[in-house]
């Protein structure tokens, strides 16, 4: 009997101990690693990959694992966003996304302002403002926002005259043109596409990131281009935005905090020398 009674309680305990789970291992002999969460951000190539990239490591550190992925329009970011396949973008200023929510029904959200990057004329066939002719072509940006922001340019350059009043927070198109100091023409194309044509006109109007990554720097090619300091500067900060209701997601929270870090506001003024300018309030 005895003897049965300790094969029972042997059996009982190899049963007990199966059912335990292996404690996970210590990162450094002390508690269990944390488990990382994971997010993914929509966003351009240049910069705004290359600054998720620098702060890829931070986040890991901090327990956030970060997805970078990236388009070459400024349509897709968004509707990846608000679809919830993609947890949040990084690509645009506020009046484009207001206007695009304005237009398509969306709800994007600012949750962090992190740089921004100077609107700037660069030569094409012409070298500079003075040397426009009558007939000449001059490329800007097809999208609301965008265009008023190089129409705006081009004003405050000489060569049109827009209505009174006309500001970022209006939309203006080049039907809104009053007067011509210059009879030029100016054509509206698809962003993206502008600096595969800038030989074919006499000028063009980049963004900065599409300036950057056709290998141009505002603020060394550019024949004019938007102050740091001005209105502008504030206006069109490139921002990380979510779908309405994600504001309080922590990891986005820790990528907003890292973005904005010391850390990354020197690698910005030292990688683009310019052409990217860290936000401050």
């Amino acid at each position: 009997m005895k003897k049965i009674i300790t094969l029972l309680l042997v059996l009982l305990t190899l049963c007990a101990c199966a059912g335990q789970k292996e404690p996970e291992p210590a990162t450094d002999g002390g508690e269990p690693a944390p488990e990382k969460v994971t997010i993914k951000v929509a966003c351009s190539p240049t910069p705004h990959a290359e600054i998720l990239a620098e702060a890829k490591p931070i986040l890991a550190d901090l327990g956030v694992d970060l997805e970078i992925v990236e388009f070459e329009d400024y349509v897709q970011p968004v509707e990846v966003v608000e679809s919830g396949e993609i947890d949040a973008n990084y690509f645009a200023h506020v009046p484009y996304l207001d206007n695009y929510n304005a237009e398509h029904g969306t709800t994007q959200t600012v949750v962090g302002k992190v740089h921004y990057e100077p609107f700037g004329i660069y030569p094409g066939k012409k070298a500079s403002l003075e040397e426009l002719a009558d007939g000449d072509e001059i490329l800007v940006p097809n999208d609301g926002t965008n265009e008023t922001r190089a129409l705006l340019l081009l004003q405050d350059n000489g060569v049109i005259t827009l209505p009174e009043g006309t500001g970022a927070d209006t939309i203006v198109t080049v039907n809104d043109i009053t007067s011509y100091n210059v009879n030029v023409k100016i054509v509206e194309v698809e962003a993206a596409q502008i600096a595969r044509s800038k030989d074919d006109a006499a000028l063009v109007i980049l963004n900065g990131n599409y300036a950057l990554a056709a290998g141009l720097n505002v603020a060394k090619d550019a024949i004019a281009f938007e102050k740091s300091d001005s209105s502008a500067a504030k206006t069109y900060v490139n921002v990380v935005a979510v779908k309405a209701g994600n504001e309080n997601n922590e990891a986005i929270k820790t990528l907003v905090s890292v973005l904005s870090s010391q850390t990354i506001q020197d690698f910005i003024e030292k990688k683009y020398e310019g052409a990217v300018v860290p936000f401050e309030e």
